[in-house]
């Protein structure tokens, strides 16, 4: 993908909470339509790297720049930025009040002031993608976890974004339901979407990934395309974890 413009650049990037350094000078560029897997031990720092990415988590040092704006302290900014990065976290984070049609109608209503017919039919688009269009009407008390995370996957869809981070999508999930996101996952994959993922699934980032991220320590130890990442990674602790987590 070396000739396709980059969509989100991060340089030298620090992050501290108190003395610990959670980031530790990670320099990483996404290109536009490229599908990126983050890996590593827990507490490595992909998950508080994902979360600088659309300013959830500060930076300390460095740059971030997402289509070309810099995050920094500017709201503007940062509302700019989240206005076109979809993100889905290990936990739904759905409103329990409000129907699943509801909880998708709500950011588009809100941020991109479509009408409430526009919003239903948008959110009704996205469910149907995501395969749940019979779950409308119910309320997430009423779904699976699998059918939650799907829901969550529309809700950041609806917003129609060009980037789309996942923190652990899968994690927080029951085993049988899984494959259900990671499907979904795959297909959205397919349409050329910009995707920054943080997981553990390792079949599901042979099969999408264009870009392997490993890291370790906060740091970025290794960046690979899959087949290398997989077959002949550079570094000892890469093919350590790795033998650890292909024994699963």
């Amino acid at each position: 993908m070396a000739g396709v413009a980059p969509i989100i650049e991060l340089r030298h990037v620090d992050k501290f909470y108190g003395q610990f350094q959670a980031l530790k000078d990670v320099n990483l560029t996404v290109r536009t339509g490229e599908r990126m897997v983050i890996c590593g031990p827990s507490g490595s720092g992909k998950s508080t790297l994902i979360r600088c990415i659309n300013r959830l988590e500060e930076h300390n040092g460095g740059e971030i720049f997402v289509e070309g704006i810099e995050l920094n302290e500017a709201t503007s900014n940062i509302r700019a930025v989240r206005k076109d990065v979809g993100m889905v976290f290990q936990q739904f984070n759905l409103f329990p009040h409000l129907t699943v049609l509801e909880n998708l109608m709500l950011g588009p209503m809100r941020v991109r002031k479509l009408s409430k017919t526009e919003a239903a039919e948008r959110a009704r688009t996205y469910l149907e993608r995501v395969r749940i269009p019979e779950q409308a009407e119910k309320y997430p008390s009423q779904l699976s976890g699998g059918q939650q995370q799907r829901v969550a996957i529309a809700r950041s869809l609806c917003m129609e974004p060009r980037i789309m981070l996942f923190d652990e999508p899968t994690s927080a999930l029951d085993p049988e339901m899984i494959n259900e996101v990671l499907d979904v996952m795959v297909e959205l994959a397919q349409t050329g979407m910009t995707m920054v993922c943080v997981t553990h699934e390792m079949g599901f980032a042979r099969k999408v990934a264009d870009t392997m991220v490993f890291m370790e320590d906060g740091a970025i130890v290794e960046t690979a395309p899959p087949e290398t990442f997989f077959t002949n990674p550079s570094s000892d602790r890469c093919q350590s974890f790795l033998e650890q987590i292909l024994q699963h």
